[in-house]
């Protein structure tokens, strides 16, 4: 990895979550195990070529805060999701997680975004046995949906697991940006509250 392609990437890391951390927005999609952001060095071949939010981001005081710096190898799940997205697509090197509710599903829908939906129950037993397996299985899913990688999608609601919606996109500030509006379309919360 290239000092200068690094520094790019934290630098973009860094101006995505200062956009996010203003958004109160943002705060009311932030789900029980947090959000996490995560952009890959071109290329990337694993978790520690993806920088990510040490520690992930919460909610204090009704704003979103990242709990750490943003760094390589800051991630486990989020990271190799992205990788393996790119192995479809390899425009895509960051995405944002955040929660899903039928509420959310059903705003988005009626705004013409059709975000694809990972059913849980179809998974095979051999992907959801152990923990990290069932990655590539929910990937080859939604790739498998559209003729171009949905650039967002949702794990629906099953036993032990938090249904997220997964937005993916080119760098951190453009998912950032995009959860941003997301949020603030639908909480349509006052800015300056």
């Amino acid at each position: 990895m290239s000092e200068v392609e690094m520094d790019s990437v934290l630098g973009n890391m860094v101006r995505a979550i200062a956009m996010l951390e203003s958004s109160r927005h943002f705060a009311g999609l932030i789900p029980e195990v947090r959000v996490n952001l995560v952009y890959a060095m071109p290329g990337a071949k694993g978790p520690g070529e993806v920088a990510a939010i040490d520690g992930r981001m919460t909610r204090v005081n009704g704003w979103p805060r990242a709990s750490g710096l943003p760094a390589f190898g800051a991630s486990d799940h989020m990271a190799r999701l992205i990788v393996e997205a790119r192995k479809y697509d390899p425009s895509i090197r960051a995405g944002i997680n955040f929660a899903w509710t039928p509420e959310l599903l059903a705003w988005l829908v009626a705004r013409g975004m059709d975000p694809v939906e990972i059913d849980r129950s179809n998974e095979p037993p051999e992907s959801a046995a152990g923990d990290g397996n069932s990655i590539p299985w929910k990937v080859a899913v939604v790739a498998a949906s559209r003729p171009t990688f949905p650039r967002l999608f949702f794990e629906n609601p099953a036993p032990g697991k938090e249904p997220l919606f997964v937005l993916v996109g080119a760098n951190a500030l453009e998912v950032a940006a995009r959860a941003c509006e997301i949020a603030a379309g639908f909480l349509r919360i006052d800015a300056n509250v």
